[in-house]
């Protein structure tokens, strides 16, 4: 009998990328398959994460009324149990990225995720219709409810948790799966690898306008029971659409670990700290893994020198330099690889506060929703179908930025996206700025309108009064959320991609986890400076308006330090083997084939 064994690579013939992926007998006899890439193999993954924000933001948007109505949770505990739930959430994909990067691969941990996020949906849709997990008994209305049944709050709080399960491997695996479609060595593929991610938020905004608007429908008319039996149907059917696309997929094989050479590097560097640095980078360390063409290598930087350290060979070594442990002598690119991620902490930090700002959308917009008049002749919108104008305003600026913008920039500056990514990302910024003061403005005038006239009060004031901060947070998202999608990817190793886009999405999570612990000291704070807390049972005897005007604050005070760091910021720069080419530390964010310093290359 012939021993196989598994066998996942890529080769180039004729100027077409091909696909290894089957069993290899001792004959080393191989099905060649080919990958025809790029914008065919997209559109089945955009098809699936279509399906996806569908179903998160089904029940993402009205959660916040589910905890109210269904749950008769006050205010404050309903805010912050949205708020982590969507923190677990958007964390959850650090150790998603992290399972598809080092050991299953983005296309395994993408189908094992959704079996979860399926299992998370189909037990919500029994909680709801299983007369032994129903909100009340089954003779009782739900509005009648005093509080839950405790069966149903266990199985609904497992259910959702179990879709944070499934998200935390779908949202970095897909997304990365969907941009490793396109070849970074092919100048055509590279620039629609650009606009791919801008299509891609298109995709995920489409399934955000249908989730709130035609599911939140079904969940205000008929019921939520029947809401989460349509989003399982639909996650099922995306599902068996993507498995159906895998013919024309690229893959990458996972790597194992990307922390180990990180801590490799680390551990080196300590240990080397007494060697003198050598007189000029190209003496550093770097010898390629294999010879393979089209292997990328990082460029030297002067940034963070003590890391240098584990790339100096010790002249008093006994073994030669490629024979020594990689915890004692490091590669320039395994360095580069940390400098990298260590110039991403800045980064992350300072764009919390535009995700603090970006999950009052889905809380306390809402609630405002709810109390104002939402009739259009005898049809009334329900609360969360108002997110509807944050997906059309992102939709518009994405839209003008990729197919205006670009273009115009790209021939005014020379670069090839117009602007780099941090400028885009820091633009955006200034929209969440103006988001909390219009917000601001919107509820003082509603509490205006409750105080003058208590009978109607702000039922009198349309709800369209705030869709201008959707609108304008929209705007926001276009430029600053698709920024840091493209920015993680784009700017992590190349082994650490799916763990890139997990670092964007944990940008969204420690946001939601930040607001709820803003909620809570500035709650604590109000009551005990003797007057009242902003935050009151429910959003008549609440002060929001004084909490955007803090956000507001935050915002604008965080943007200065943003902008001072991204101008201080090196972005990769990448050689492939056999290129000679002058290296030299990136000052743009482009993926550019070049190296300086002197560094040797393979």
């Amino acid at each position: 009998m012939e021993k196989k064994e598994k066998a996942i690579m890529e080769i180039e013939v004729d100027e077409k990328k091909w696909v290894y992926d089957s069993s290899v007998d001792q004959k080393g006899r191989l099905p060649l398959r080919a990958s025809t890439g790029s914008w065919k193999a997209s559109l089945f993954i955009i098809a699936m994460e279509f399906s996806e924000r569908l179903s998160y933001f089904g029940i993402a948007t009205s959660l916040v009324l589910y905890l109210s109505k269904v749950m008769h949770e006050d205010l404050k505990t309903a805010a912050r149990n949205v708020n982590y739930w969507a923190g677990t959430t958007t964390l959850m994909p650090l150790l998603g990225g992290f399972v598809a990067d080092a050991y299953l691969g983005r296309y395994s941990t993408v189908v094992a995720s959704s079996i979860f996020y399926l299992l998370g949906l189909a037990l919500l849709s029994l909680s709801w219709f299983l007369p032994a997990l129903k909100p009340c008994d089954t003779d009782t209305a739900i509005t009648a409810c005093s509080k839950p049944r405790r069966a149903h709050e266990v199985a609904f709080f497992f259910a959702i948790y179990l879709i944070s399960i499934g998200t935390g491997g779908h949202k970095p695996s897909l997304e990365s799966f969907g941009a490793d479609q396109f070849d970074d060595d092919h100048a055509t593929e590279r620039r629609q690898k650009m606009s791919f991610f801008n299509w891609w938020s298109c995709g995920l905004c489409s399934g955000l306008i249908l989730g709130v608007t035609f599911i939140v429908y079904v969940q205000d008319h008929v019921n939520w029971g029947v809401s989460d039996l349509i989003l399982t149907g639909v996650m099922a059917f995306s599902l068996v659409i993507f498995i159906a696309g895998k013919p024309f997929y690229r893959y990458r094989t996972p790597t194992g670990s990307p922390l180990t050479p990180l801590l490799q590097v680390l551990v080196a560097a300590t240990s080397n700290r007494k060697l003198p640095y050598p007189s000029h980078p190209g003496q550093l360390y770097e010898v390629p893994k294999s010879g393979k063409t089209g292997e990328r290598f990082l460029c030297h930087t002067h940034k963070l020198k003590f890391l240098d350290k584990a790339a100096i060979v010790d002249p008093r070594g006994e073994e030669s330099a490629e024979k020594q442990s990689p915890w004692k002598l490091a590669t320039v690119t395994k360095v580069e690889e940390l400098k990298l991620i260590t110039n991403m902490i800045p980064i992350w930090i300072f764009t919390l506060p535009f995700g603090i700002c970006v999950a009052q959308t889905s809380t306390f917009f809402i609630k405002q929703g709810v109390s104002m008049n939402r009739k259009i002749n005898n049809f009334e919108i329900p609360p969360a179908s108002i997110f509807t104008l944050a997906a059309l305003g992102m939709i518009v600026s994405i839209t003008f930025y990729d197919k205006i913008l670009v273009p115009f920039l790209r021939r005014l500056t020379g670069n090839e996206r117009g602007i780099n990514i941090l400028q885009r990302i820091g633009f955006g910024m200034i929209f969440s700025i103006v988001t909390m003061i219009v917000a601001a403005l919107v509820e003082q005038k509603r509490l205006r309108t409750l105080e003058n006239d208590p009978l109607k009060g702000p039922l009198s004031m349309s709800v369209f009064w705030l869709a201008p901060q959707f609108l304008i947070i929209g705007f926001g998202d276009g430029f600053t959320l698709v920024g840091l999608q493209e920015y993680f990817y784009d700017q992590v190793p190349d082994s650490m991609r799916s763990l890139g886009i997990a670092l964007y999405l944990s940008v969204i999570g420690a946001a939601n986890f930040s607001s709820s612990l803003l909620i809570t000291i500035v709650d604590h704070a109000t009551e005990k400076s003797g007057g009242k807390s902003w935050f009151g049972k429910d959003l008549n005897s609440s002060r929001l308006d004084k909490f955007y005007w803090l956000l507001a604050g935050m915002a604008t005070v965080n943007l200065f330090m943003f902008v001072f760091f991204a101008r201080r910021y090196s972005y990769k720069n990448v050689q492939k083997v056999g290129v000679v080419a002058d290296c030299y530390e990136g000052k743009s964010d482009d993926s550019t084939v070049g190296c300086g310093e002197g560094t040797t290359m393979v």
